[in-house]
């Protein structure tokens, strides 16, 4: 009878001691016993020697080892019968071939997966299977020590010490702010916004966003801007805590993507500490006005002016104290945005203080507060616009001034403001936004805003060799005629090329424009227009207008005391439009305030100690009514508005409207006037908003560009169409400007200064850009050339206003149909016949009969030789004229 020996092969003989191997079968180690053997392995081998029971020995065995004492060698002595293996259970070397590392590799591998399938425990215990409770106590110290070396090094991650959390949406009952704190969703959270950074590829198949990390690295910026559409395609239950709960999870997600920037650039820890998630396009966006309390502690996203901003101040984020005591440094303590956090005593000397900051080690970051205003179109008639106070933190300061316009993504949080509590009873709270995230609405205009579609629809639009004329009649369409003011508005909307040599003399781009005229002519209606169709636009009335409302006033704040610049509408309205109505009402000393910023495009202001200078690069559109409602034809523009001679001179173009009496334009005006409000009733049938009524026609023929395609087509001009002056005629400009500089002085009209030749080329770019041309042509100094004349020209007194037109004929004449021009001179035919006959008979005739030879040599001077197309035009028709051929009489009948 043989008795039971190790089975393995390659063990030694030296036997270990009885209790040994009873730990070891405990243990589970491999230990065979012989087959016809019934008694339980190692029951007692002392019986099988022939050997006394010795209890003393027994009860000590039960104890285990003895490793000190007298009995230290007694385990440990050799047995030379069990010292011996059993030839019948042991492996022969023949049988089994010798395996390779690979194959030896897959077979343990199989092994492996299959113990996973049978639930068997392999090394590592897995939660919820049984184990021996002998070795508990031995084998969980040892694992933990083994996991911790293994953090110690660095091998293993988080995710492996924490179990994951599979469905993340299940809160158990818990709010979002409560779950997303908690150490398992937290990890959870982090785990997937990291895989989400590494792996989201695009429809194109780009990684996006290590591409993202490798240009924020490059420009050494701290700011990574995550798309919420994206985050929201990719991970859904993050991008439904992110909006509830933004403080916790935008924590989270800095330290996810501080581990993943710094994994990917290792030394980039020395130049950015910190690395901050912005999110970008939140879908829902509010207005200031609508914030209410269901917001509060919610991301956010809203638009607005900047109205003020306060300079850069450094702010605690991590702060130590010196006990003055014993010189212990307490902390560090994590400063929050709500309170300040104090020790309550030292630990080291029990102290309760007094205790100073340690300035060595506490850190601070950079802190901005700005008002955000509702941008000035968006505010309800009748209603004062909101603003909001909103915290710029980090890399976020500086990134806006006075006057931007922006987008705000951020946290909208209450805080305690004392003043406020002392007006209005302890409970109430003053709201204010963490930013976020910020870009500008420029910026945002030119990048998002048109598809690839409207730029095609644009660049086909652009080669339509009359596209000029179609933008100059699709201005205002709801007004008829007038077409010298939708002329000057047109090329006021493009504007000119803006010029700065060698960075020290500015040379502004844009057109200053105003409108001077009878009442009832649609000027402020011109001016709605154009606030409803161009972009950044301000509106303001001289009346409701002061100085500093229009340039710029300094405010104290009335908590922290400090002086604090707030911008005006010059300064709100930069890169924009700023129109001003009723310009005759405004006191001398507020008109005087805009003279810098009409010429030099600047506010400067110099002010309870604050010098400085605010940019106003703006069109102004200004409308006036002349002295005593009505326009006098026989005085000059300047006897007729009661304007100073240096503010007329910084406007570019002069459109003086006159109310004259016509009888056919009046009728077709009417017409016009009817059909439009029939068109456009609330009620109208389909007949009326389809059909071509005759009221409607407009005085040109031409097909109108469809308004929201106009609005793209001007933004697209603004941005990519730069023209440049090139191989331009400047004896033509000269003659010109010589000519008018005379004629101005002999007539006291209005004065022409140096500035007009610098309108002139403004006119001349703004048209080239309306054809997106990179150079401007001729054509443009031509079309620039006749704006100016006829601006200057309706200006002068009647008498000296057709004497003028004869001189400067063939510029006035440049890009207008014959048929017009023909229709002018008829017109003053048909007048000189009328006056005739009044004075003749002494009442007005029913027929005006114009000799075809009077019109022959009138057309003769204007380089007009055929007549023939003219009789024959809808435009000669339609102001009832008539052509007797037999009697070569042209007739109008009334």
């Amino acid at each position: 009878m043989t008795d039971p020996v190790s089975s393995d092969p390659f063990s030694t003989a030296t036997s270990p001691s009885r209790s040994s191997r009873s730990r070891r079968a405990s243990r589970g180690d491999p230990v065979t016993s012989s087959p016809n053997r019934d008694l339980p392995p190692f029951e007692d081998d002392s019986e099988l020697l022939g050997e006394p029971r010795d209890e003393a020995a027994e009860a000590e065995e039960d104890d285990g080892e003895e490793l000190f004492g007298d009995n230290l060698e007694r385990d440990y002595q050799a047995i030379p019968a069990l010292d011996r293996y059993d030839q019948d259970v042991l492996d022969d070397d023949d049988d089994y071939s010798e395996l390779s590392q690979g194959q030896r590799y897959e077979a343990e591998r199989s092994m492996r997966k299959r113990d996973r399938e049978e639930g068997r425990a392999t090394g590592r215990m897995r939660r919820g299977l049984m184990y021996d409770e002998s070795d508990d106590d031995e084998e969980r110290p040892t694992r933990r020590r083994r996991i911790a070396e293994r953090a110690a090094e660095g091998e293993m991650e988080d995710e492996e010490m924490i179990e994951s959390i599979e469905n993340l949406e299940d809160m158990k009952g818990h709010s979002v702010r409560e779950w997303v704190s908690m150490l398992g969703p937290k990890t959870e959270i982090k785990n997937r916004f990291k895989n989400f950074l590494r792996t989201f590829v695009d429809a194109k198949g780009h990684n996006v966003y290590r591409e993202k990390i490798r240009q924020m690295v490059e420009a050494n910026r701290e700011s990574l801007v995550i798309d919420y559409n994206m985050l929201a395609s990719a991970e859904q239950v993050l991008a439904y805590f992110l909006p509830e709960a933004p403080a916790e999870m935008l924590i989270n997600f800095d330290e996810a993507a501080k581990e993943v920037v710094f994994n990917m650039y290792p030394n980039y820890e020395k130049i950015a500490k910190e690395i901050h998630v912005r999110i970008a396009e939140l879908p829902l966006i509010e207005e200031l006005r609508s914030l209410r309390q269901l917001h509060l502690n919610q991301l956010i996203r809203t638009s607005g002016v900047v109205t003020s901003s306060t300079g850069v101040l450094p702010q605690l984020s991590v702060i130590k104290y010196d006990c003055n005591k014993c010189n212990f440094v307490l902390g560090p303590f994590y400063q929050s945005q709500n309170q300040e956090v104090k020790p309550g005593s030292c630990p080291e000397c029990q102290s309760l203080g007094p205790f100073e900051i340690n300035m060595e080690q506490t850190i601070y970051k950079n802190y901005q507060r700005i008002t955000i205003q509702e941008s000035p179109g968006k505010v309800p008639a009748g209603r004062l616009p909101r603003s909001k106070d909103a915290i710029l933190l980090d890399d976020l300061v500086d990134m806006c001034k006075p006057g931007d316009e922006l987008e705000l993504t951020g946290i909208y949080h209450n805080n305690y403001d004392g003043s406020l509590n002392t007006a209005n009873g302890f409970p109430v709270f003053a709201t204010v936004i963490q930013a976020n995230y910020i870009t500008k609405k420029d910026d945002k205009l030119a990048a998002n805003s048109l598809t690839d579609e409207d730029i095609k629809a644009i660049v086909a639009l652009s080669k339509d060799e009359r596209i000029s004329e179609r933008i100059f009649a699709s201005m205002a369409p709801s007004v008829y005629g007038h077409d010298d003011i939708k002329r000057a508005i047109a090329l006021a909307m493009f504007g000119g090329e803006p010029k700065n040599p060698g960075g020290k003399h500015k040379v502004r781009g844009d057109l200053n424009v105003l409108f001077c005229g009878d009442p009832g002519t649609a000027k402020s209606q011109f001016l709605k227009y154009v606030e409803k169709t161009a972009h950044r636009v301000v509106f303001t009335t001289g009346q409701g207008a002061s100085a500093v409302g229009l340039t710029a006033y300094v405010q104290r704040n009335p908590i922290s005391k400090e002086w604090t610049l707030e911008a005006g509408a010059l300064v709100l309205a930069d890169k924009g439009i700023c129109l001003i109505d009723e310009f005759d009402k405004m006191n001398d000393a507020d008109r005087t305030s805009i003279h810098e910023a009409m010429e030099q495009q600047s506010i400067s202001v110099s002010k309870a100690g604050i010098v400085t200078s605010l940019q106003a690069r703006c069109a102004i559109l200004a409308a006036a009514n002349p002295i005593g409602g009505r326009y006098d034809p026989s005085l000059t523009f300047s006897e007729n508005v009661d304007l100073t001679e240096p503010i007329l001179s910084r406007f570019d173009i002069l459109c003086v409207v006159r109310d004259t009496v016509d009888p056919v334009q009046d009728e077709r005006l009417a017409r016009f006037v009817v059909g439009s409000h029939m068109k456009h009733h609330p009620n109208a049938s389909e007949d009326a908003m389809n059909g071509k009524e005759d009221g409607l026609t407009n005085t040109t023929g031409l097909e109108p560009i469809p308004q929201e395609l106009l609005r793209k087509y001007i933004i697209y001009a603004k941005e990519k169409a730069h023209p440049k002056l090139h191989q331009m005629d400047q004896d033509k400009v000269a003659n010109m400007y010589s000519a008018l500089r005379r004629e101005s002085m002999s007539t006291g009209s209005i004065p022409i200064t140096v500035r007009h030749i610098e309108s002139m080329i403004r006119m001349a770019e703004a048209h080239a850009r309306m054809h997106l041309r990179d150079y401007v042509n001729e054509d443009d100094v031509n079309m620039a050339i006749r704006i100016m004349l006829e601006s200057f020209i309706s200006t002068q007194k009647f008498s000296v206003m057709r004497s003028m037109r004869k001189t400067f004929s063939r510029y006035l004449a440049f890009k207008k149909d014959n048929n017009e021009l023909l229709l002018f001179v008829l017109k003053q035919l048909a007048q000189d016949q009328l006056s005739f006959q009044r004075n003749r008979f002494g009442m007005d005739q029913d027929v005006i009969e114009i000799s075809e030879k009077d019109l022959a040599d009138k057309a003769r001077q204007i380089n007009i030789f055929n007549l023939t197309e003219f009789y024959s035009s809808d435009l000669f028709k339609s102001n009832r004229f008539s052509h007797d051929s037999k009697r070569k009489m042209i007739v109008q009948a009334w």
